[in-house]
């Protein structure tokens, strides 16, 4: 696991008061806490490299392959996880090791990682988990959603198609690995947008806590009921796929679960909001009918419009019957033809 820790108790205590962390042989100074939820809290930290002379060569440095992968100021963003049960020490383990299958530009990369054991007051023991990637203060795309919604604000036609390639592009990664593995989780709330100037942004697909084989044979009600479940609680709503809402006792499931969450999140950079959640406005509206019905309301856009041929896109990914709905390499060249028509 590569789960060695060097100074846990300062570990523990800098985490939960300020001061330095070790994760493995290097050591990270706490700036500030950039979020929470659930059972993780995310922190921005600065390595802190003995040689003075060479910010670019400390141990970090030298442990990861890819320089590119490096701060260029030193600064990471840390996750600590509380885990509470031996099934959640499994679902991170299980991240861990999903996150190192991948490499890929516009997929977060997992940098370094660290599983401890702690004692607690009561004599239990529980663990914690960190996980070190690189920082991106920008937010994401539905911190940036929301923020330009509320000012009347709209991602131009070309910036919309650009985010989107690279998020197809980062999944393309996925689906393309033996076996394929689908996200299950795509949504404005897991891209990590980076503004550029004079550039469209870039986005990065992050979160690979839902990710697993994308390919799963459904013999049985059981067997649907089970993935039913599963999705219930890994598969953000306003994204989630119809089969994985209401599956056939007899489907075969495969990666095109995330192609329907890709179109929802288009039409979502688009608009700044989800192409179902009109549903839950509605007097007896249901969110899962309107999305079972692939029931879609174009909200007034920018002025002049986007054009048809974004709706057009939208409504091919959003097809309910999942054999019907195109793979990600259809995806990849449609967008690429997008991008061409509009770039002229």
């Amino acid at each position: 696991m590569g789960c060695s820790f060097s100074g846990l108790n300062a570990l523990y205590d800098a985490v939960n008061g300020g001061g330095d962390v070790w994760i493995n042989e290097n050591r990270f100074r706490i700036v500030r806490q950039l979020g929470e939820g659930g059972f993780a809290f995310v922190f921005l930290v600065k390595e802190v490299v003995s040689d003075s002379s060479s910010p670019s060569g400390g141990g970090l440095a030298k442990k990861l392959k890819d320089p590119s992968r490096l701060s260029g100021d030193g600064t990471y963003a840390l996750k600590k996880v509380l885990i509470q049960s031996s099934e959640q020490l499994e679902l991170v383990r299980e991240e861990i090791r999903i996150s190192s299958l991948f490499s890929h530009p516009n997929l977060l990369p997992l940098l370094d990682h660290a599983i401890i054991a702690v004692k607690s007051s009561e004599g239990s023991v529980k663990h914690e988990a960190y996980l070190l990637f690189p920082v991106h203060l920008d937010g994401t795309l539905l911190d940036n959603a929301q923020t330009m919604k509320a000012k009347k604000e709209f991602f131009s036609t070309l910036d919309v198609l650009e985010i989107f390639r690279q998020l197809c592009a980062g999944l393309k990664h996925m689906h393309s690995n033996e076996p394929p593995y689908a996200h299950n989780d795509v949504k404005p709330g897991n891209v990590l947008l980076t503004h550029r100037k004079g550039m469209s942004p870039l986005a990065i697909l992050m979160d690979f806590g839902s990710t697993r084989p994308a390919r799963k044979e459904i013999r049985s009600r059981s067997e649907a009921l089970q993935l039913q479940e599963w999705a219930s609680e890994h598969c953000s709503a306003p994204f989630r796929a119809p089969e994985l809402w209401d599956c056939p006792s007899h489907a075969d499931i495969d990666e095109r679960t995330d192609i329907w969450s890709l179109g929802c999140t288009l039409y979502a950079i688009m608009y700044g909001l989800t192409p179902f959640e009109y549903a839950l406005g509605e007097s007896g509206g249901s969110l899962q009918l309107a999305i079972v019905n692939a029931q879609i309301k174009w909200p007034a856009g920018p002025n002049p419009p986007y054009p048809d041929a974004l709706h057009q896109f939208i409504k091919w990914m959003l097809q309910p019957q999942a054999a019907v709905r195109p793979q990600i390499d259809d995806i990849v060249i449609h967008v690429d033809k997008l991008i061409a028509k509009f770039s002229n």
